[in-house]
């Protein structure tokens, strides 16, 4: 399975009709979708399609036509990612209309290759499932810590000050077990 770190956006026109499709990772999808619609108020239409895998490590899939013909838009969206084998990726196509009808074939093929298009300029990365830990640590060793997660490519998810300092931090099982043998003897797992 494939996944990707950063946003990448291409344009599609069709008989006088855009097709932006907003390749991004799943985590910005909301954020993403609302900018999107601030962004292009005269766009008719906002498809979207995801799949991402949830708490218990099960893909989680979701597509909308939003306003297209039912079965033209949002699921050829959708069959494209699972066709390439993506994970924890999103896509919105912002639609705006050129005048001309497409027909559901033309509907199906014109969104279908919006995606296709973004995938083809986006750069993947080898999805590796990653593991939460929280680890306990005193002040004088921020730093350090700090230091040793950019190492070892661990994303810090929370800090908390409190008498010491709590790290919410996640990683791939690999690195997370590198990570705590190099600093094990300055924090505490908790």
């Amino acid at each position: 399975m494939l996944t990707l770190k950063e946003h990448f956006t291409t344009t599609l026109e069709v008989k006088q009709s855009k097709f932006i499709a907003h390749l991004i990772p799943f985590n910005f999808y909301e954020t993403t979708l609302k900018a999107l619609k601030l962004e292009h108020p005269k766009a008719r239409h906002f498809v979207t399609a995801y799949r991402y895998l949830n708490e218990y490590n099960q893909i989680v899939e979701h597509s909308s036509d939003d306003g297209e013909p039912k079965g033209t838009s949002g699921k050829p969206s959708l069959m494209v990612l699972q066709g390439k084998d993506l994970i924890n990726v999103a896509v919105v196509i912002v639609r705006y209309f050129g005048g001309t009808k497409l027909g559901t074939g033309g509907l199906v093929r014109a969104y279908s290759d919006a995606v296709n298009l973004a995938i083809e300029s986006a750069e993947f990365v080898e999805y590796k499932q990653e593991i939460v830990k929280t680890i306990e640590l005193p002040y004088s060793d921020v730093r350090f810590i700090d230091y040793e997660c950019e190492v070892f490519e661990i994303t810090v998810e929370e800090k908390l000050f409190d008498t010491n300092v709590i790290y919410k931090i996640k990683a791939s099982q690999e690195n997370m077990d590198n990570f705590l043998k190099k600093v094990k003897r300055t924090v505490k797992i908790l």
